[in-house]
């Protein structure tokens, strides 16, 4: 994966007798930073760029798991969960978690999935919001589970939903908002919300702040506190690497913990959790966010997992991922064919979170939607084929996620010159314009042959 490569097209944006874009990743990648966290990882010589979607495996899992199982399930038993450690590893996860997310300790806890801490958060942010609400606002561009839940929750108190674009929200919210459930980062095309201004706007109104931060935590600065955010949710499989299903996380701002009533009381929060109280009574502090017996297995795989952040600056992290993005943008650019694809995540830094989505609608198209596969569909299946692995989002959506722990400039590099390859490819196949035709130009925005990406413009 380390050949060099002459931009299939001209000279491209290097300009004439420049060193290939394959050699700079290479001098990119040996400059730092983090040039050594990728070995923390398993991994092998496909081009991994869907950890926005499922993270590699670190090594330190393996054995950590290995012992839970053969000492202390096999031979401690029921011991475990003193003597091991286990009933106190949902907040003592969520503390090593806190320092990702911009929390101080006693604010987050793990455990139960993202939808369910979507509905404890919505349901106990109603609650907490009191009489004279009459709605709560979520995000037009949510993750689909988010805004069902979010509907369920609202039916349930007798509320209405109205969906809003966030950057409309400050504008949008009024005295009889309870809260709006917010995405820090949009998982179709990677913008990135702000969450400072947003939060703001809601409190100035009255209003809680909800955040999903699914797909910022661990790619990015977060900084709840110092924004003043109410509760937020997040899971653990993506940037955090935790593993297929690791347990998510709910944040709990601490001076709202004793007004929290979760929607699901469960004798894992309860005050004396083995009274066996007929009546609940409410743990203090953060353990109000437990509900049932924790998933051992997954949330100490979890908890391995997190090792492989140790002596990592998030700072770094963002550094990496924006210089990553930025590369292969660029990439893209030079290896391309015109008008093939354009950029729907924003150009501009402080709008991008750790994903490039691009807009695909190459030819042929027919013979791909006429066996109903979307024409974005079978280019990412080819480039799975071929070693790089991102993801499709319908319609037209290949996303690709950067994990700046594991993901190289050479990853990027190579990711767009297969990309390239596969669209030139579809081109070559493609039937010519009729005799007398006028053939389309590129679309605005396009990227391709050196242009440029679009201008940030998020679709």
């Amino acid at each position: 994966m380390s050949e060099s490569r002459e931009t299939p097209q001209g000279p491209g944006p290097l300009g004439a007798g420049a060193r290939t874009l394959a050699d700079r990743a290479a001098e990119l990648d040996a400059a730092g930073p983090l040039t050594t966290t990728r070995d923390r990882f398993v991994l092998d010589d496909t081009v991994y760029l869907d950890g926005n979607s499922l993270g590699a495996l670190p090594r330190s899992v393996p054995d950590r798991i290995a012992e839970v199982i053969h000492h202390e399930w096999g031979e401690l038993r029921i011991r475990s969960w003193t003597e091991a450690g286990w009933w106190t590893a949902p907040e003592r996860i969520g503390d090593k978690i806190a320092p990702l997310l911009g929390a101080a300790p006693g604010q987050v806890v793990v455990g139960d999935s993202t939808s369910v801490n979507v509905f404890k958060a919505v349901t106990g942010g109603i609650r907490m919001a009191g009489k004279g609400t009459t709605e709560i606002l979520v995000d037009a561009t949510t993750f689909p589970t988010d805004g069902y839940v979010a509907r369920s929750a609202a039916r349930m108190a007798g509320l209405a939903v109205r969906p809003v674009e966030p950057a409309r929200i400050a504008d949008e919210v009024t005295e009889r908002t309870a809260l709006a459930l917010v995405n820090h980062v949009d998982y179709r095309t990677g913008e990135l919300n702000d969450m400072a201004s947003i939060t703001a706007a809601l409190h100035t109104a009255g209003a809680l702040a909800v955040w999903d931060l699914c797909h910022s935590a661990g790619a990015l600065p977060v900084e709840l506190d110092a924004c003043g955010v109410d509760l937020a949710v997040g899971c653990t499989y993506k940037y955090l690497n935790g593993g297929p299903g690791s347990p998510a996380y709910l944040y709990l701002r601490e001076s709202l913990q004793e007004r929290f009533e979760s929607p699901l009381p469960g004798w894992n929060s309860h005050a004396d959790p083995f009274g066996m109280a007929p009546r609940f009574a409410p743990a203090d502090g953060i353990l109000r966010g437990r509900v049932g017996t924790p998933d051992i297995l997954s949330m100490l795989a979890l908890e391995a997992a997190l090792e492989a952040w140790e002596g990592v600056s998030i700072q770094e992290v963002r550094a990496k991922s924006l210089a990553l993005t930025d590369f292969f943008l660029e990439c893209v650019a030079a290896y391309a064919p015109p008008g093939q694809v354009r950029s729907v995540t924003p150009h501009e830094h402080r709008r991008r979170g750790s994903q490039v989505s691009l807009a695909c609608t190459p030819g042929p198209a027919a013979a791909d939607e006429q066996h109903g596969t979307p024409v974005a569909g079978a280019v990412m299946a080819e480039l799975i084929r071929r070693g790089v692995v991102g993801d499709f989002r319908h319609p037209d959506v290949l996303r690709f996620g950067f994990t700046p722990l594991y993901t190289t400039f050479a990853d990027a590099e190579r990711a767009a010159w297969v990309l390239g390859e596969v669209l030139r490819e579809r081109t070559a196949a493609e039937p010519g314009p009729e005799p007398g035709s006028e053939a389309a130009g590129p679309e605005q925005g396009a990227i391709g042959s050196g242009g440029a990406p679009s201008g940030g413009d998020a679709g």
